[in-house]
């Protein structure tokens, strides 16, 4: 559409942004999408622990956080996203760690540290929340994720699967990064309250 009486034209209105309650958004879809598949990824690890199908469909999981999060920065964040995409990550990464333990890919020490730590972080974020006080996540945070889906798939990609010490390996980097971004969190949420007491 051309413009008119020096209207601008449809085509270069803005994208349709998002206000911070919105729920149904192209960003919570491919969120809730990925969560829905999770479950699929865990039969398929039961099923065929080693193979391209488990291990592309982990991939896909893990590549499209990096989507929705696109699509939020674009139409805006909400506060269902904010709750759901490090829902949507949690699931993945704790749903396929622990299948991969009751298949002994992965020993149980690691994974219930990571475990532990999600599990408090995630009720120390809430507590701080409901006092009006955002915690928001970290770069860190972030890294110790993606550390964390590659330990994954070196386990369940066929190439990488024999090479049972590089498995091993990246699973001991995310639980050290598991534990600091956990640190760094505890120590921001403090700093922020002192902040808010000043």
């Amino acid at each position: 559409m051309t413009e008119l009486d020096g209207r601008p034209s449809l085509g270069s209105f803005p994208p349709d942004r998002f206000g911070p309650s919105a729920l149904a958004t192209p960003a919570n879809l491919v969120t809730l999408a990925r969560l829905a598949l999770v479950p699929l990824l865990i039969a398929q690890i039961f099923a065929n622990r080693v193979s391209w199908g488990t291990f592309v469909l982990a991939f896909i999981l893990a590549a499209s956080d990096g989507v929705d999060g696109y699509i939020a920065r674009r139409q805006g964040s909400t506060r269902s996203g904010a709750f759901l995409d490090p829902l949507a990550d949690k699931a993945l990464v704790l749903g396929a760690m622990f299948a991969l333990v009751a298949t002994d890919a992965m020993w149980w020490v690691p994974v219930g540290i990571i475990a532990v730590r999600e599990l408090v972080i995630s009720v120390y974020r809430s507590w701080w929340g409901r006092r009006g006080l955002a915690v928001p996540a970290r770069g860190l945070g972030k890294v110790k994720t993606v550390v964390q889906e590659l330990a994954i798939g070196a386990v369940i990609a066929p190439v990488t699967a024999e090479y049972v010490g590089l498995g091993q390996a990246l699973l001991w980097m995310a639980v050290a990064l598991t534990v600091a971004s956990g640190a760094q969190y505890l120590l921001a949420g403090r700093a922020a309250a002192t902040a808010m007491d000043r």
